[in-house]
């Protein structure tokens, strides 16, 4: 119960914290942020967060609406999208902390793996091939997506229904959530990768939430905060999702919580799939754009 209030104040202090630095940009640059479409933002930023909250992730389906009606700079695009994704993961793990029983070392183990893997790993990570990584996490997400779908037709034992790690699962859980974090500073979501690993593990497929969940929140403190203080963010843009992005994390959620563990199984296959396939999109895209130049 300790460590799950340690983490429950840590959500909304960084939260808060985050909001004030927040408004703090936006007062200073109001006025060069308002032709800003704050209506079509604020929906899509919406619609994208209730995705997220299902696992599908927010980052690509924000980006393509943004770009197909010209709606944020691009020079400010990272920096936003990091910000917009704020609020709503906090709002996430908040929700799924108090509704999926965790083992508490496990939850707090693999969260603190993941931040250690964005601030140390990141450093290793930023020298790697952006291009390869994309090509074997997507080769990789792809098999694994198979074999969940043969573990659900019977066809492969896969999955279980266990809520924590002990002994060599908790250490390739731990190694598993530090690569993942490293992985995030070079555009590789942390959300599927990390679904996939709890669900190889053995664990329930809802233990998977509020472990990828808080570790996210807690990254995006770090990561939105500094893309705040270089004022690299239209912060009307944040602003807007931060309330319409947490609104359709309530959505999802309670979407998440009402599916049976078979269903939820089902799900994440289909979410891993998806990833699979958007980041197989994202290489060739690479392979266009470096031809291109």
């Amino acid at each position: 119960m300790t460590v799950l209030l340690f983490l429950q104040i840590g959500l909304v202090i960084g939260g808060l914290t985050f909001l004030f630095m927040l408004v703090s940009l936006w007062l200073k640059k109001k006025d060069s942020e308002k032709d800003t479409n704050i209506w079509a933002v604020g929906l899509i930023g919406g619609f994208a967060n209730f995705c997220d909250t299902l696992g599908v992730g927010s980052f690509a389906i924000k980006t393509a609406g943004y770009k197909q009606f010209n709606l944020i700079d691009d020079k400010v695009l990272p920096g936003t999208l990091n910000a917009q994704a704020t609020m709503a993961t906090v709002f996430q793990a908040l929700i799924f902390l108090t509704a999926v029983n965790v083992d508490l070392t496990t939850l707090l183990s693999l969260i603190i793996a993941a931040c250690v893997g964005a601030t140390v790993g990141a450093r290793l990570v930023s020298n790697f091939d952006r291009q390869l990584i994309r090509l074997i996490m997507a080769g990789a997400l792809l098999v694994v997506a198979l074999l969940m779908f043969a573990g659900r037709l019977d066809l492969f034992p896969l999955g279980g229904e266990e809520l924590g790690l002990s002994g060599e699962k908790l250490v390739i859980g731990i190694i598993g959530n530090f690569i993942f974090g490293a992985l995030m500073t070079v555009g590789i979501g942390l959300y599927a990768p990390c679904m996939t690993m709890i669900y190889l593990l053995g664990m329930n497929p809802l233990a998977a939430f509020p472990i990828m969940m808080c570790s996210c929140a807690f990254l995006c403190f770090f990561s939105a905060g500094g893309f705040i203080k270089q004022k690299a963010v239209n912060s009307r843009a944040s602003l807007v999702v931060a309330i319409t992005g947490p609104i359709g994390v309530l959505i999802a959620a309670f979407i998440v919580k009402s599916l049976d563990v078979d269903m939820l199984a089902w799900l994440v296959a289909f979410v891993v799939l998806y990833t699979a396939v958007m980041m197989l999109r994202s290489w060739q895209q690479g392979r266009v754009t470096n031809k291109a130049l």
